[in-house]
Order: structure tokens, then sequence, then C-alpha cells
């Protein structure tokens, strides 16, 4: 019964983050930066990696990835945003693993996405056959910086609400 309650929420955290990505491809972000977003679906892999631990928050992530692909039907997006999702997913996995008691989910969240940013400046490098896309690399990471603290931020308030109703991390697994 616990497999099949775990599974639901996968599912449910999988559609939560595809449909925060779905509504965050139709806001146009006013950088010179193509394909730049806000990153708020990370809010989604944070949870679940809170929740239910790496490998459900990296299912997630490229369940979301996947299914963004189907739906908008851009291939290339797949690849920037897997490897996003997976060094991301990665980052914050340790992060959380090992600075634990020195640091909040904003902390973490500002991990994740300079790893997500990272992991998309190497898929452009490879795409466009140029080393010299990392020079949108510090922008990117500015723009994450401001972002990925909302998304520490609403995982702290989620979390300490889900803990209170006793959903937390202790009490899923």
């Amino acid at each position: 019964m616990k497999d099949i309650k775990k599974v639901t929420n996968i599912g449910l955290l999988t559609a939560m983050a595809l449909a925060i990505s779905l509504i965050e491809h139709m806001i146009p972000i006013p950088v010179p930066i193509p394909g730049a977003k806000l990153g708020f679906s990370n809010m989604i892999i944070l949870m679940t990696l809170y929740l239910y631990g790496f490998k459900s928050a990296l299912l997630v992530g490229v369940l979301k990835s996947f299914l963004l692909m189907l739906i908008t039907g851009s291939v290339t997006a797949f690849f920037y945003s897997l490897a996003g999702a997976v060094l991301a997913s990665i980052g914050m996995a340790v992060s959380m693993k090992l600075l634990n008691k020195f640091s909040s989910f904003i902390g973490i969240s500002e991990i994740g996405a300079f790893f997500h940013n990272l992991g998309q400046i190497l898929v452009a490098s490879v795409f466009m056959g140029n080393i010299k896309m990392l020079i949108y690399f510090p922008a990117l990471v500015m723009m994450g910086v401001f972002t990925s603290f909302f998304v520490g931020l609403s995982v702290n308030y989620v979390a300490n609400h889900m803990d209170k109703l006793g959903f937390g991390e202790k009490n899923v697994k």
C-alpha cells in the first residue's frame, strides 16, 4: 500500500512540475539569453528530494523534461532541460546530505540552480560546437541567484507546513 501511495505522489509531483514548466514557457523573460527560464518547477524537484530522496527527485526531473518535450515538440530543449535536471538533482542531493545542518532549502536551491545552469551551458557548448558559450554562464548564475532564492523560500514554507501535517521527510519514507 505504501508503494502505491508513493507512486501516486510521484506522479502528482511530476504533473505539478510539468504544469509549472508549461506556464514558464509562456512567460517571456526580458534577458538577452535564449531559452532562459525562471526555474520555478525546481520547487517540485526540491520538494520531491526532501520527501522521497534522490532517485525520486531525479525521476521527477527526467519525466518532466521528457513530457515537456512531447507537449512542446522541442527536442533540443529536452537535452537542455534533461542536463539541467540531472545535474541540479545531483547537486541538491549532495548538498542536502552534506550541508543539511548548515543550509536551508534556500542554499540547497542556490546550489541546484548553479548546477542546472552549468548543465544547460555544457549542452549549449556541445550543440553549438563552441566552448565560448560559457560567456553566458555568469549571467545565468546571477539570474539563478534571484529565482532560486524564491524557490528555496517557497520550499521552506511548504516543507514546514507538511511537517506539521505529518507528511514530512520522517513520515513519508
